[in-house]
């Protein structure tokens, strides 16, 4: 089935918060969503692996950091979940890129970090080169790197399957690179170690993104369905404080 950007980005706002998304938290991680959808990168794919586990991840610690210095950071998100806690891990390269010049977080313990790349693609649009690189599975490990430069609208994306064996400390890792001197660029080395290599330019993106605003986004059923459910929380909460403060004075 298809909808449109605004039906899809107020159900998954609705989603988020009856799922206990704090405000404008929750407004990220939908936005984070949509980004991807809407730019050819499969982030109902990503959504529907994640959509388990958004309700559990309140009952973990908040991300803590571990190690930090004028140009650098290593931060344990705690298992949580890209959607609440990524954006403030690159606020935080932001912020010491403009100061130092350049700065490098190391985020660990963090699951699905394909949305990190809307937080990587604000962060360029404000002004600062950035990149961001990590691997993801077991049995076939596939690196990914991002980047965008200074100033541009939108990043570029490779994804390659690697021979390379991913260290314990490389398992939900997520490693990022600002500068506000130097642009960065986020594309794979076509080394022998990696294979089935795909490229998306900025250029790339951006004709998603037109196809998506002409033809809508298409959606699966159930995925559609899970969504309205979760999100049908928050109007049931709505509409019990609406009805408990009719009348009163």
């Amino acid at each position: 089935m298809q909808v449109s950007m605004n039906e899809l980005k107020a159900a998954l706002r609705r989603c988020f918060e009856a799922s206990g998304y704090f405000v404008g938290n929750y407004e990220d991680a939908a936005n984070m969503v949509l980004w991807l959808e809407k730019h050819g990168l499969n982030g109902l794919a990503e959504l529907q692996r994640a959509l388990p586990y958004i309700g559990v991840d309140f009952d973990k610690p908040l991300s803590t950091v571990v190690y930090e210095d004028s140009t650098s950071a290593i931060i344990d998100s705690n298992g949580r979940s890209a959607l609440n806690c990524i954006a403030s891990s690159v606020d935080l390269a932001h912020a010491k890129a403009l100061e130092s010049g350049i700065a490098t977080i190391t985020v660990h313990n963090c699951h699905n970090r394909m949305f990190a790349l809307k937080a990587l693609t604000d962060c360029g649009r404000r002004g600062i080169s950035v990149t961001a690189y990590w691997q993801n599975g077991s049995k076939t490990v596939k690196e990914y790197a991002a980047g965008i430069k200074a100033g541009e609208r939108y990043p570029s994306f490779s994804e390659a399957a690697t021979n390379l064996i991913t260290s314990p400390d490389e398992a939900q890792a997520l490693t990022i690179i600002c500068s506000s001197r130097v642009d960065l660029s986020g594309s794979l080395q076509r080394s022998k170690g990696n294979r089935n290599a795909r490229y998306m330019s900025p250029e790339d993106l951006a004709d998603n993104k037109e196809y998506i605003i002409d033809n809508g986004i298409e959606i699966d059923e159930e995925l559609w369905g899970e969504i309205n459910r979760l999100g049908a929380g928050i109007l049931v909460e709505n509409s019990v404080r609406s009805s408990q403060g009719a009348g009163s004075r």
